[in-house]
């Protein structure tokens, strides 16, 4: 039986907001240098592919795929597509194919985005976690929100039409991502990860967060440097400044992210206009088969082009 009241053990920073501040002057005084190259091998009849790169912090160059549908007119609604922990960005054709400028975001350490920071998997999820000024996350959550500027610089882009989705990490990056750019008008989070880091470690017994138990086996004395670092990425601690209407899907048999976390999170969700799916009977897969029209219809209505404001 999940416990729907569940209260995570995530506390937010006095600083948190001053730190992730200065992590945006950071990066804002860094070029974006979008380069763009035709990908017609994986193009086809109904939707163009790019590659991608543009500058992040630090200035690591990380890569995209970028989709427009061939047949657009006028500007276009825009989804950010932001990936898991182990896979790489899928190609985002099909939203393409609905009529949206789509771009799929390879931060840091993902192929094609490998060679300034490669820590591996298993190994994102603890590098360098005794310190938030070098922890892996700091850089890879900002290479998600630079595609938001990515695509403002898209002169095919409607600027007031822009949500950002994915699943697992992916929906742990689409909190953080809705949170920090209030560009963003409408968020889908599948199975967040990233959020309740320390909750996760007791309620489960699968990787990737056992990765934090792994070391702290080895290093047990750091553990009050690891929490204090780890609030200042807890997708709990970034929910307060989530106001975009934004939809969660949970599984309630999810032992990779476990159900509680959602429920703590979305209790946490500023916005008015939210809504969490739980799926009985459903893993880590969150309800995938099922819940995917709902994300499907939910940008429809909050960023199709007849009806900009749902």
């Amino acid at each position: 039986m999940v416990d729907e009241n569940y209260q995570s053990k995530a506390r937010k920073p006095g600083d948190f907001d001053e730190f992730w501040d200065d992590v945006k002057a950071q990066v804002a005084s860094i070029d974006l240098d979008p380069e763009v190259v035709a990908d017609t091998l994986r193009s086809d009849d109904d939707v163009e592919v790019f590659q991608v790169f543009y500058n992040s912090l630090d200035n690591v160059r990380v890569a995209a795929w970028y989709c427009l549908p061939r047949e657009a007119q006028g500007s276009l609604p825009a989804i950010l597509a932001v990936p898991g922990y182990q896979s790489d960005p899928p190609i985002p054709k099909e939203w393409a194919r609905r009529g949206y400028a789509a771009l799929g975001a390879a931060p840091r350490g993902k192929l094609r985005s490998n060679a300034q920071f490669n820590p591996g998997y298993p190994g994102l999820l603890t590098y360098g976690m005794v310190d938030r000024n070098v922890y892996s996350y700091r850089g890879f959550y900002v290479d998600a929100w630079r595609g938001v500027d990515f695509l403002l610089s898209r002169d095919e882009v409607d600027p007031d039409r822009i949500g950002v989705t994915g699943s697992s990490q992916g929906g742990g990056l689409t909190l953080c991502t809705a949170a920090m750019r209030g560009e963003i008008k409408a968020a889908a989070a599948g199975a967040p990860y990233l959020t309740g880091y320390m909750d996760s470690i007791e309620l489960t017994s699968t990787y990737p967060y056992q990765e934090i138990n792994d070391y702290l086996r080895l290093h047990p004395e750091r553990r009050e440097r690891v929490e204090r670092t780890l609030n200042y990425f807890d997708c709990i601690n970034f929910a307060d400044s989530i106001t975009c209407p934004i939809i969660v899907n949970i599984g309630l048999q999810d032992n990779v992210c476990p159900p509680e976390t959602g429920y703590a999170l979305i209790d946490k969700i500023a916005s008015e206009d939210k809504r969490i799916y739980a799926y009985d009977g459903q893993g880590h897969s969150a309800g995938r088969d099922e819940h995917d029209p709902i994300i499907v219809e939910f940008f429809d209505r909050h960023l199709n082009r007849e009806t900009p404001n749902g």
